[in-house]
């Protein structure tokens, strides 16, 4: 049988996102672009796993704001407000199965830029457009906002400091996910980071600085 994507190749792997055999170029090529991969896929793992050893260093002109440098003492200080932050994304994306990587990244870059103008006194908010993405973008503004009144025990938040934490997420986004315009290897990687974080918001974080 033929795979029936490409209608050329012979299909001799099953896809679980299609429900049928395909040919291993189609998965290479069309996985988390066109193929909606669920994330338990044996070929999506493996193939997650071999771009984590082959990773290549991020470019510094790819950083968001490179001139801002976020002490890993102060991030270690604030570990239960990332763990929150990570809590929250994957809580969405429990609740939204469309949410992928764009759309974290989308909506952590959208309240990254709310709070960089709150840091100089202005106010200026434009949550995402995506339904996905602005869904996240509004869970997480609601999180920061408890952070920075100090409830649920995160011991109050200046809006410096919610910047940078936020930064410092967007980082490790940009460096987790594989830029697939479906990928969920971010996603991913919270759910290795923390794995019982829909059950508690405050788990000590985990996450390493790229």
């Amino acid at each position: 049988m033929n795979c029936p994507i490409c209608g050329t190749r012979k299909a001799k792997r099953y896809c679980p996102a299609k429900g049928e055999m395909i040919c291993a170029v189609c998965c290479g090529e069309k996985r988390e672009v066109t193929i909606d991969c669920p994330p338990d896929c044996a070929h999506l793992l493996a193939a997650h796993r071999w771009e984590r050893e082959h990773r290549k260093p991020v470019p510094p002109e790819s950083v968001p704001y490179p001139d801002l440098v976020v002490r890993m003492d102060f991030v270690h200080e604030r570990r239960t407000v990332i763990s929150g932050m990570g809590s929250v994304i994957l809580t969405t994306a429990a609740e939204n199965r469309d949410l992928n990587d764009a759309d974290a990244i989308s909506a952590i870059s959208a309240l990254v830029d709310t709070y960089r103008t709150l840091d100089s006194g202005l106010y200026y908010e434009k949550p995402p457009d995506a339904v996905a993405a602005r869904q996240l973008y509004g869970d997480l503004a609601k999180f920061m906002a408890e952070a920075k009144k100090g409830q649920s025990g995160l011991g109050g938040l200046k809006d410096s400091e919610a910047f940078q934490l936020l930064v410092f997420l967007l980082r490790v986004a940009r460096y987790e996910t594989n830029g697939r315009p479906r990928s969920r290897a971010f996603l991913d990687f919270l759910r290795a980071q923390f794995p019982r974080s829909t059950e508690a918001r405050a788990e000590p974080s985990r996450i390493i600085v790229p």
